[in-house]
């Protein structure tokens, strides 16, 4: 809240945003319950006050950024000393500290961060902590970032894909959808809620080298939605599904004028780094007054 009233002066809102705080959850029974520390899990403000509470990171990392690291010469100044550069990446409770160095440099890190979470009341989740070597790889945002040997080449790079839990996700939904329990609806009517769910999917992940996970997924799905008509028309042959279910030549499932498009349809657009060059849409804040004489 210290934080919160040093950015917004309406002591209504600091008010309301109080009250939210200290207002309880309901149970599944539809009882009350007090929160004495936090905000609910899925509350409509909890992200917005989780940035809040966590540029305090932010800041920090910029002071270093900007005292000790803030140009090329400093930056390997700092190398030749045997000392580290590193940089904060950070989505609402999400954040990686990306380091050029030394495991040991990673690990002081750590602590270090945990120093600046404690006066918050926040300490870092021990089992969703860990220091990687970026060969190794890690998930991000439900992405998995890796440097890698580009296939055919002695070169590497650093590939950003969808993690094998996202796409086991996805997978799963893929299977709810086509399970024994939607086969009341017509195939038309799977075929556009699996479109939507697919392309909503795909359009996340667009921007990492994911056409390959695309077709794989499709793939999947396709076998799911074959096996669904089957189910549904028991004395079906593959001739007849194809000539029924699919579009004229080829195996492409399509149904009264809607055919299964998938996450393929969706165009992999790779994202490419701006570093600091993204405008900030926030208005600065004003420099504090200093007494003139």
């Amino acid at each position: 809240m210290d934080r919160l009233r040093a950015r917004i002066k309406d002591k209504r809102v600091c008010s309301l945003v109080k009250a939210f705080l200290k207002s309880g959850v309901m149970t599944t029974a539809g009882d009350r319950e007090e929160t004495w520390t936090g905000t609910p899990q899925g509350g409509i403000l909890s992200p917005l006050l989780a940035n809040i509470a966590l540029s305090v990171l932010d800041e920090h990392f910029d002071r270093q950024w900007q005292h000790e690291m803030g140009s090329d010469k400093r930056r390997a100044r700092r190398r030749r000393n045997g000392l580290g550069n590193w940089r904060l990446i950070r989505y609402a409770d999400d954040f990686v500290v990306m380091v050029s160095g030394q495991r040991h440099h990673a690990e002081a890190l750590r602590e270090e961060v945990a120093g600046v979470l404690a006066p918050l009341g926040l300490q870092l989740a021990p089992e969703k902590t860990r220091v990687v070597h970026i060969d190794e790889g890690f998930d991000f945002l439900s992405f998995n970032i890796r440097r890698q040997r580009k296939r055919g080449t002695q070169k590497h790079y650093v590939y950003t894909k969808p993690s094998k839990k996202a796409v086991q996700v996805v997978k799963d939904k893929v299977k709810a959808k086509t399970n024994r329990a939607t086969r009341h609806l017509s195939l038309t009517e799977v075929l556009v809620s699996l479109n939507r769910m697919l392309r909503g999917w795909a359009n996340y992940f667009r921007h990492g080298v994911s056409k390959q996970t695309f077709g794989v997924i499709d793939n999947h799905a396709w076998h799911c939605i074959t096996k669904w008509i089957f189910h549904k028309h028991s004395r079906l042959s593959w001739q007849q599904l194809r000539r029924r279910f699919c579009l004229p030549g080829s195996w492409k499932l399509a149904h009264d004028g809607i055919r299964f498009t998938g996450a393929s349809s969706v165009k992999v657009v790779r994202y490419r780094y701006r570093g600091n060059k993204i405008p900030t849409p926030w208005t600065p804040r004003p420099a504090a007054a200093t007494p003139g004489g």
